[in-house]
């Protein structure tokens, strides 16, 4: 019998850290991040990364692995978040993927094979002076079917897919192989205007928890502005507002690629009833814990 992954997604300020203690208390889980910035060491107001004291001694996986200065890739992030799950399936206890960055998500439950194409440090330094709207004319012509599914507002894979197209011919599209384990993906979301509300919400709190010092903590460290664009921390003249408007958008995109994983069961963050009698369901949660909910 497989065993059985729990999948916590979502768009930014949904809830999913909080969710995903809250069911590693009940069942006995471990939490691997499926985050695309918070697996970089230094990234922590502006990602929203989870506090040890939030973490409420659970043990967290793929946080604070990677030097921000250098890049971590999906294969890399596949490869260890696949590893993280057979030590815990292992140890006995249940992994919790929990996250916002569908690609990372979709690596790991759909078990995505990719392109073995090496880096053109050449193409890519030729392709980082254009915009975003240039490297997306370029894709059209190489690969005109890709262009068409990519997050275009997104440099590093726009580049990423232009060199993989240079070296192949086109972006080859991604196989699939049958995964080895079940996963119980549990989506939360929330009506736009709530959401939005928890995001001015939240970015207000991380600036006044110091995110100006950590965007310049990471320049003295060495982190070039190229780099902290890639990562979104980078703002001619950083205010709340300009920061609380890219926020919004980047839930947007979130959504957009989320929407298409019919498997995905969707609840609202309040509905916590029923995601525990969802997982009952799913036979996740251990016998007699349910009694013990009165």
């Amino acid at each position: 019998m497989k065993s059985k992954v729990i999948v916590i997604l979502g768009q930014t300020a949904t809830g999913k850290s909080d969710l995903a203690v809250k069911v590693a208390k009940k069942i006995g889980g471990e939490i691997i991040s499926a985050d695309s910035r918070q697996i970089y060491k230094g990234l922590n107001i502006g990602t929203g990364k989870i506090t040890r004291k939030e973490m409420r001694g659970i043990p967290h996986h793929l946080l604070d692995l990677a030097n921000p200065k250098n890049k971590f890739t999906v294969a890399e992030y596949q490869k260890q978040a696949s590893d993280a799950i057979a030590d815990i399936v292992r140890r006995g206890k249940i992994p919790i993927i929990c996250g916002g960055t569908g690609f990372y998500i979709d690596a790991v439950t759909k078990g995505v094979i990719f392109p073995e194409v090496p880096p053109n440090a050449k193409l890519r330094k030729d392709l980082a002076r254009l915009s975003g709207s240039q490297l997306l004319q370029r894709l059209k012509k190489l690969d005109p079917v890709r262009a068409k599914i990519i997050d275009r507002d997104n440099k590093v894979r726009l580049i990423r897919a232009i060199e993989i197209a240079t070296a192949l011919g086109k972006v080859p599209k991604l196989a699939e192989i049958k995964p080895e384990h079940t996963f119980i993906k549990i989506g939360l979301y929330l009506p736009p205007v709530q959401l939005n509300k928890k995001i001015e919400k939240r970015v207000k709190k991380m600036f006044k928890a110091g995110l100006i010092k950590e965007i310049i903590s990471l320049k003295k460290f060495g982190v070039s502005s190229k780099r902290l664009r890639e990562f979104g921390f980078e703002y001619n003249e950083p205010t709340v507002e300009k920061v609380i408007a890219e926020t919004v958008k980047y839930s947007k995109r979130q959504m957009t690629w989320f929407k298409r994983d019919k498997e995905i069961q969707w609840f609202q963050p309040k509905e916590k009833r029923a995601i525990f009698a969802f997982l009952r369901l799913k036979n996740v949660l251990p016998r007699g814990k349910k009694k013990a909910r009165r």
